[in-house]
């Protein structure tokens, strides 16, 4: 059975929350005996522009000082986005963390200009045999991930196992979850300018009047989809087994890596942070949780947020915690220890 550790807290004062987090690591690098290596990054979400519901940079504060305190040198770290918007290259990336606040610590975005840099990982699992990774993340043997607990169109909500399958997956990775196929090209609205055949290192995509992706030759980096001018290449979002994939490779993100988890429950809305949106949160805020296992840590949130609420939010995401629990990544069964 794993230990969650957590602190009640349902107010909005954002020093607060950050000095919360700080308290819940403290707890468990004095339960666990951890020792923090020279350079740790944190993993966080830095919301898509227009969203106003995501975890803000002062709720990391405390933990950031902490951590220099300790003589550690902190970063943020992210990746890519796989769909067109204010996170698809890291130019516009780093833009739209800055705008967010996102200004005290150096930030990473783990793959590459374009989404296309990552280390193949070895997992060999019911669905996946390996997982694409963000290449920085290979130079780093320990994390601090600390996510926002909330709903999520597809996968149900969005908490420790997202932020590990989505969050350190390229946009290849990314790709291959929601779909495992090509993306697939609207010939319509195609104006035929050349730049993603130009663009593609593997001789996968032909132009004549629009251009055509050859699926043989594709490798699924994504990378087209980053630089069509018009945005007419796109996912289909239409494959099967996601939530399953998201479990393989949140294992795939966290094999052999030493990682603290930290979830902020609150601000919980319908959809998730990448959503350019203001949403109104549909459940209370109810506090933060901690822990080293991210299936005790979700399973802990999707209980709390459903007994809070008295509904079954997210109880689609559940699916992702059983299969996560089958191939090894953690466990359902949790004591949860208040602070």
């Amino acid at each position: 059975m794993s230990k969650v550790y957590f602190i009640k807290n349902t107010g909005s004062d954002y020093d607060k929350l950050g000095k919360d987090a700080l308290e819940l690591l403290k707890k468990i690098v004095s339960e666990t005996d951890h020792s923090f290596e020279k350079e740790v990054p944190i993993k966080v979400h830095f919301g898509e522009k227009g969203n106003k519901t995501f975890i803000p940079p002062k709720c990391y504060e405390a933990t950031i000082n902490y951590l220099k305190e300790q003589g550690v040198s902190p970063s943020y770290i992210e990746t890519n986005v796989l769909y067109r918007g204010a996170r698809t290259t890291t130019e516009l990336h780093l833009e739209t963390a800055k705008s967010h606040g996102f200004t005290q610590i150096p930030i990473i975005i783990a793959d590459g200009d374009i989404g296309t840099e990552y280390n193949e990982i070895e997992i060999n699992k019911e669905y996946l045999k390996t997982c694409k990774i963000g290449k920085e993340y290979g130079k780093y043997n320990q994390f601090i991930v600390m996510s926002h607990f909330k709903g999520h169109v597809a996968a149900g909500f969005g908490g420790s196992i997202k932020q590990l399958a989505m969050g350190f997956a390229s946009r290849a990775g990314k790709l291959e979850q929601h779909s495992g196929i090509s993306p697939v090209v609207d010939a319509k609205n195609c104006v035929a300018c050349g730049i993603c055949m130009k663009k593609c290192n593997y001789g996968a995509i032909q132009v004549s009047d629009y251009a055509v992706i050859e699926a043989s030759k594709c490798v699924g980096c994504a990378g087209c989809i980053a630089v069509c001018p018009k945005g007419v290449i796109k996912n289909t979002w239409s494959g099967s087994h996601f939530l399953e994939k998201l479990s393989e490779y949140a294992y795939g993100a966290s094999k052999d890596k030493d990682i603290i988890y930290i979830s902020f429950v609150h601000n919980i809305t319908k959809e998730c942070d990448c959503a350019g949106t203001h949403m109104k949160p549909i459940a209370d805020n109810i506090g933060i949780v901690a822990g080293k296992d991210p299936v005790a840590m979700d399973a802990a949130c999707l209980d709390m947020v459903q007994k809070n609420s008295g509904k079954k939010l997210f109880e689609k995401g559940r699916a992702s915690l059983i299969h996560a629990e089958k191939i090894g990544l953690g466990s359902m069964e949790y004591e949860i220890i208040e602070i």
